[in-house]
């Protein structure tokens, strides 16, 4: 099966718009991870994605009677982007259907493409849902972003020029998955040449598409997918990629958020370029590998920098989840006595470690409770050395370093308990970022006798505004309270018995 696609792939053209990307060594990466690390450019494309490749190949298969009923496309920005400047090249018509959602800098660069750009629905499926039914209606040709042989065909070409541009077979290649369509592409191309070297997906754990997919032996459909690496925001793998990946690629990896975060600074220190999280998934896969392997002297590998549309508010938040996702910060909820020099003692216990975050307040006459971002320079022995010292010299420690809400939301909050028993429960919550969300939510609560207690709004650039709630929830209404989140449908998780809520807030 994959010889066929090799043909396809020969034959797909791609280089009327494209470019043959640069493979590029990373030496900075290379030399930290103790092997040799290559960076296949997709970042550098004219649209800033891979996405451009199988788009024109799919548009320049179809017939004239096609091209003249114009063509349509769903897609949250890089597939977008491909479509529109395919379609400019080729003097056809495109419509472009994007959710509400879709980020500003992506829906700006279609419109400067020229094709007409259609919001529609807070996600991708719905606006899916919207461009098919367009497509019926006014006869237009639709444009799938992974689900189609000839889109296939042209990502493809990403694996041909990888073999064309290194004569000797990598060990392994890692490549970030979404829909499917690239790594189905890479992945039949490279076994059918080096069958020996190994095909790695990269997911996100909060989207894990083809992960679950190949666990249960067939295509299933996600209940939620993260948002935050929006180029990857699939629900369910394409038939077709799922066809191919099922034969060719060797096993899927799932990265954090920092992890994604920490491959983004990795990129820009060898590149000086920045990549978007989608687009810095096979990196945070690669170094996960790595570390999983114990070490990989002398192995060669490669990573697909799949694209670089990322809106320039979310740098701040990347910036910051870094640190975490290299392992090079820990976030610590240390207990103090509330006496002359306890604090003293504290700092010099931290010792030469740079303090990156410090918020302290007074709770009461006993104890003060302190949260501290510290530098570190190993992932456990550091951090462990500094846990024990705090711990032998009477300061509790409690390790927030993998606290979403901590890291979300309390480090901003620090500051004060509320008095006396409140009967509070507390929710994080995330809210579509569009007109009316956080209205729709006070609304219907507004019919129910519960207040608000504490309240605090982060947004990261991103789609959906993060909210952490505090809310006055008698034990006795507890069962209605259920049925109202139910109804309000915004994804949430209950953090009432979270340690850094009760350390820090309640």
């Amino acid at each position: 099966m994959p010889r066929d696609y090799v043909t396809k792939i020969l034959k797909a053209r791609v280089y009327d718009v494209a470019r043959e990307t640069p493979l590029e060594r990373a030496p900075k990466l290379s030399s930290r991870l103790g092997c040799a690390v290559w960076l296949k450019r997709e970042d550098l494309q004219p649209v800033f994605s891979f996405k451009l490749r199988g788009a024109y190949n799919k548009l320049a298969s179809l017939t004239p009677e096609e091209r003249a009923r114009g063509v349509i496309a769903s897609s949250a920005g890089n597939h977008a982007q491909g479509v529109a400047l395919a379609a400019q090249r080729l003097g056809v018509q495109a419509l472009i259907v994007m959710p509400e959602t879709a980020p500003r800098i992506k829906v700006d660069a279609v419109e400067r493409l020229g094709a007409e750009v259609l919001l529609a629905g807070s996600s991708y499926d719905e606006a899916k849902e919207t461009a098919e039914a367009l497509a019926a209606e006014r006869g237009m040709v639709l444009i799938p972003p992974y689900d189609d042989e000839q889109v296939i065909a042209g990502q493809g070409t990403v694996g041909m020029e990888i073999v064309r541009q290194q004569g000797e077979a990598f060990d392994a290649i890692f490549v970030s998955v979404g829909g499917g369509g690239l790594i189905a592409g890479i992945a039949a191309y490279i076994k059918a040449l080096w069958p020996e070297t190994r095909i790695v997906g990269v997911e996100p754990q909060d989207t894990p598409t083809l992960h679950a997919a190949l666990a249960a032996g067939e295509r299933v459909i996600l209940d939620s997918v993260g948002i935050f690496a929006d180029g990857v925001a699939v629900k369910q793998i394409g038939a077709e990629p799922f066809r191919i990946a099922r034969e060719c690629v060797d096993e899927v990896l799932l990265v954090s958020t920092d992890e994604i975060c920490a491959a983004i600074k990795d990129i820009f220190e060898d590149t000086r370029s920045i990549a978007e999280p989608a687009g810095a998934l096979a990196v945070a896969g690669l170094k996960r590998y790595v570390e999983r392997e114990g070490g990989a002297d002398g192995r060669r590998f490669a990573a697909v920098v799949s694209g670089a549309n990322v809106n320039f508010d979310r740098l701040r938040h990347i910036a910051q989840r870094a640190q975490l996702g290299e392992r090079r910060e820990s976030l610590l909820a240390v207990t103090i006595p509330e006496r002359p020099g306890s604090l003293m003692r504290f700092c010099e216990l931290i010792g030469d470690r740079s303090i990156t975050e410090f918020n302290y307040r007074y709770a009461d006459e006993a104890a003060a409770h302190i949260f501290v971002g510290v530098e570190i320079s190993d992932a456990g022995a550091d951090k462990q050395s500094l846990v024990d010292a705090l711990e032998r010299d009477g300061y509790p420690v409690l390790d927030l370093t993998d606290n979403e809400m901590a890291k979300l939301h309390v480090r901003h909050m620090v500051g004060g308990h509320a008095p006396g028993e409140l009967d509070e429960v507390l929710y994080r919550f995330d809210f579509p970022e569009r007109p009316g969300a956080l209205m729709h939510f006070l609304t219907q609560m507004g019919r129910r006798p519960w207040n608000i207690s504490m309240f605090h709004y982060r947004n990261h650039g991103s789609d959906y505004g993060r909210v952490l709630i505090g809310l006055q929830v008698p034990q006795a209404e507890r069962a209605d309270f259920q049925s109202f989140l139910a109804q309000v449908g915004y994804d949430y998780r209950e953090e009432t018995d979270n340690p850094a809520y009760r350390l820090f807030l309640r």
